[in-house]
């Protein structure tokens, strides 16, 4: 396969690490040619702390997912979370030199360009700057001005803010891993673009993403992102607490959880006992599912109580945000059981479960399809995205370069014509017009 025909998506997340490569299919959806993934074993909350063993643990990925593909990765779009992550809401505007032409694709870029400008706090970068609602001259809740008449063009945007140093260490891994950068998304952006529909985001829908290190959050409503934030906790602590609260090693900490976890003490009655092998010949550990479930309760009550706040915070009780399409759960900590019953419980919102499946092509396997891999499928659309917008550019600069040679040597024709033919200069559509006629005469 030619190069540039398939995309890459990097998740570097704090459990693991995935490498997912795909193109778009003749139907519009994303077809997965290679999946690799490795154990994170230098990223704490989402963040980078230990550079080499990052590195290690993405070329792991990376070799993997080429050995299934038979592809060479190179550019690769890589996504973005931790405790660091911070969003604002900004407004600005452009006045336009001349209110007499249309507003077009270029006066947006102008004014999303003079948002990245912004003066942030010492160390932080901006990531996005996402355009929520467009004003022309005073005139109100515009979704797209393009095509419009006016001078002030004016837009309320959503402002996603990281540290530059965890941006550059991302970045630095990147590189040393041998490849290229091509994009930084949001992860909770990423995981929005595979598992919610068009409807939810009109409707207005909060996606919880729960990842190991981290759980992310973004709200959509009337089709546009409203609200983002990632909360430092995930189902790493939870696993942390088990092993805690059982006195056992993490990964069989891990193991009850992923087995016999539940969220829902109530579930698990006082007899049902699950035995843990004792280390080096030790007598065996005997857990109670019902403590097992208490445990996990009171950790994910605490998760879901702080997304809540978030929620709270952008206005959802009242009646013009309402959040029609409820909740969302994705990630590898949403595959908890009866995680679903109690979000619905502490929050009183519509909750489901998001799959990746719904953007990817039929034959694709079906552990893809996972909310474990919600994340990685987004950055792989975004990449896809990407692809695209710079083949199309590229078509544009080529059809332009082509016209200007078209008129240059029609120029050039023309003035040497100039005299031969009665001294007048013939267009463009005059030429074209005898062409036509020569043609239709011959076909006589």
């Amino acid at each position: 396969m030619e190069a540039g025909n398939y995309s890459v998506g990097l998740d570097i997340g704090t459990t693991k690490i995935v490498a997912i490569i795909g193109k778009k299919n003749e139907y519009g959806k994303i077809e997965v040619l290679g999946i690799g993934k490795s154990k994170s074993l230098g990223v704490h909350r989402g963040v980078v702390n230990n550079i080499t063993q990052t590195i290690k643990s993405i070329q792991q990925a990376v070799e993997e997912a080429e050995a299934n593909s038979g592809l060479k990765i190179g550019s690769v779009v890589v996504g973005i979370a931790g405790q660091h992550i911070r969003s604002l809401q900004h407004s600005d505007y452009i006045t336009r030199p001349d209110s007499e032409e249309v507003i077009n694709e270029d006066d947006l870029d102008k004014l999303c360009n003079q948002v990245y400008k912004l003066v942030m706090l010492p160390g932080e970068e901006i990531i996005h700057v996402l355009p929520q609602e467009y004003k022309v001259d005073g005139q109100a809740e515009i979704k797209e001005p393009i095509g419009m008449y006016g001078g002030r063009l004016e837009a309320n945007f959503h402002v996603v803010v990281g540290q530059v140093s965890s941006i550059k260490n991302v970045g630095r891994c990147i590189k040393s891993a041998g490849l290229d950068l091509g994009n930084i998304t949001l992860e909770p952006l990423a995981s929005s673009d595979a598992v919610l529909s068009k409807e939810e985001k009109e409707a207005g829908v909060a996606l919880i993403d729960i990842g190991g290190g981290t759980t992310d959050l973004a709200i959509f409503k009337d089709g546009i992102i409203r609200h983002t934030a990632v909360i430092p906790f995930g189902g790493g602590v939870i696993t942390e607490d088990i092993k805690e609260g059982c006195s056992i090693i993490e990964k069989q900490a891990e193991l009850l959880k992923i087995k016999f976890g539940s969220a829902w003490p109530g579930e698990n009655k006082d007899n049902e006992i699950v035995s843990i092998p004792g280390l080096r010949g030790r007598e065996p550990k005997e857990i109670t599912l019902k403590n097992l479930s208490k445990i996990i309760h009171a950790r994910v009550v605490e998760i879901i109580e702080q997304v809540y706040v978030e929620i709270k915070n952008y206005g959802h009780e009242e009646q013009k945000k309402k959040l029609i399409a409820g909740i969302v759960l994705t990630g590898g900590g949403s595959q908890l059981k009866h995680l679903k019953q109690l979000v619905e419980y502490i929050t009183g919102m519509d909750t489901r479960i998001g799959f990746p499946n719904e953007h990817l092509a039929g034959d694709s396997d079906s552990e893809i399809a996972s909310p474990l891999y919600a994340t990685a499928v987004g950055l792989l659309m975004n990449a896809v995205k990407n692809e695209a917008k710079i083949k199309m550019d590229a078509q544009l600069r080529n059809n332009e370069g082509r016209e200007q040679e078209l008129v240059m040597a029609d120029h050039d024709e023309i003035l040497t014509n100039k005299g031969k033919q009665k001294k007048e200069r013939k267009s463009v559509f005059d030429k074209w017009s005898e062409k036509l006629k020569d043609f239709l005469d011959n076909a006589e």
